[in-house]
């Protein structure tokens, strides 16, 4: 049982596995016997074709008075008409097939006393069971452990047909041929089963990341917090979900709450994304500095109706006129703090504070500070879900404006509201859109694609859930 049969098999399970501490998730992944089931039919063609290319091992031996060798074992088919995945709580999963069958040809010699000849022969087992329990655990490193903690394969119908002269010879020792070959086959299955799990498994799902790099500034960690846990219908990670800064990681300063997970059980897979989750996003990104935004005359649409310099804005602050007549003007935007948002039934919701410092560009290109605002509003988000990362897009109600700071005399910031709000709406809105759609990776293995998405929120999560379908490589 190779590498990728056991890989295919156990589906979604090397999503991404690592550390075990004592904290609460931040996201969490739930694959469900529905999940189980598809990844079951998806590997078993490939594990009917790796377990048909066993090599058995040439055996001899004594039966009475009758010498016997065997050579050249292959296997032309196995066949697993009935197999299943289920999780066992504690554990990990357990891999079931029922009445498999498999043939097995090969050559043979017989001897009995000066009588003997070379033949052939034709093996078929049938009703064959066969039980493989993998484990699975983290390691220090952050990293998932899979082993076989059991297996058995079991056999209760064979069925011999020798070619070779004297016939009567072969008849002699057809009993204990068939019992030994039986053996061979059973102890063979569960040695290879063993050995693939060991040596190719689990260096693969070692070699998966914990962590996804998304830009050249924050990357994502989906290690565990906890070993997999197993239910009679699913089976769950539960992710450490928190961002982070690739220049420098430092602590969180507040801890995820726990979540409320549902029982849906109707998708293959479940996503579920904590307010934690998207808030470490906000706080990373504002540490690196990436939450900052240039406004300038050229970004400003055709249609707005006004231009991005001074004397537009001296009909509301008239020393402008004085000081810096006639000269474009630019806005700075950034967060002071970072942007926190809750979850709840009804949505994403958060109030970002925004700073607005406005600089005249003097003519050597220089900048002079003008003014400076700070903006709050109400911003609601919309949430989906596309080749496989997390996607949005905000919307923002009316923009309140308070004047932090003026280098041109105090003003009524009310005459600027609707400049703002264009500014706002129509250049820095659509700006940030643009990055939501591109958005967060879901912690999904190479060449699953996911359909039939479904998008619910709940109280501190956001929950995804999703059908898959793993895409073989063209």
């Amino acid at each position: 049982m190779g590498m990728q049969s056991v890989a295919v098999a156990c589906g979604a399970l090397t999503l991404c596995l690592a550390l075990t501490t004592a904290t609460n998730p931040g996201f969490v992944v739930r694959i469900t016997q529905a999940g189980l089931d598809y990844a079951q039919q998806q590997g078993i063609a490939i594990l009917e074709k790796e377990l048909a290319e066993l090599k058995l091992p040439d055996f001899s031996g004594k039966s009475g008075n009758v010498r016997y060798s065997f050579s050249r074992l292959r296997i032309p088919s196995f066949h697993l008409p009935h197999s299943r995945i289920t999780p066992i709580s504690n554990v990990g999963l357990q891999v079931s097939i029922s009445n498999a069958s498999v043939e097995i040809n090969g050559n043979c010699w017989v001897k009995f006393l000066f009588i003997g000849g070379p033949g052939s022969f034709n093996l078929k087992v049938e009703n064959v069971d066969m039980k493989i329990i993998l484990r699975l655990g983290i390691d220090t490193t952050g990293r998932s452990t899979i082993s076989t903690s059991g297996c058995s394969a079991r056999a209760s119908k064979v069925g011999v047909r020798f070619s070779g002269k004297p016939k009567w010879l072969y008849n002699l020792f057809q009993k204990a041929v068939k019992s030994q070959l039986q053996k061979n086959l059973e102890t063979m299955v569960c040695d290879n089963v063993a050995k693939s799990v060991q040596n190719k498994l689990q260096k693969q799902v070692r070699a998966l990341p914990v962590t996804i790099r998304i830009d050249d500034k924050i990357g994502i960690d989906y290690s565990l917090v906890a070993s997999p846990r197993a239910t009679a219908q699913s089976l769950d990670l539960d992710m450490k979900g928190e961002f982070y800064s690739l220049a420098h990681r430092s602590t969180v300063p507040f801890s995820p709450l726990p979540l409320a997970f549902p029982s849906d059980h109707e998708r293959m897979v479940y996503f579920g994304a904590s307010s934690y989750f998207f808030n470490t996003a906000g706080i990373a990104y504002h540490k690196a500095g990436a939450l900052v935004f240039e406004i300038t005359e050229a970004m400003i649409p055709k249609d707005a109706g006004f231009h991005l310099n001074t004397s537009v804005f001296s009909a509301f602050i008239p020393q402008l006129e004085e000081k810096y007549p006639n000269m474009p003007m630019k806005f700075r935007l950034s967060t002071p703090t970072a942007p926190f948002l809750t979850i709840g039934p009804g949505g994403i919701s958060f109030q970002p504070i925004v700073d607005a410092q406005a600089y005249a560009i003097l003519p050597n290109s220089s900048l002079a500070p003008l003014f400076l605002l700070s903006l709050t509003g109400n911003v609601s988000a919309v949430i989906n879900v596309r080749s496989g990362r997390i996607v949005g897009s905000l919307d923002v109600g009316r923009i309140r404006l308070s004047l932090q700071d003026s280098a041109v005399g105090n003003f009524q910031v009310q005459f600027l509201q609707t400049i703002m709000n264009i500014l706002t709406s129509s250049v820095l809105l659509p700006h940030l859109n643009a990055r939501l759609g591109e958005c967060f990776p879901l912690p999904i293995p190479n060449r699953i694609q996911l359909s039939n998405i479904l998008v619910r929120f709940h109280q501190n999560f956001l929950l995804i859930g999703a059908d898959v379908r793993f895409q073989p490589r063209g």
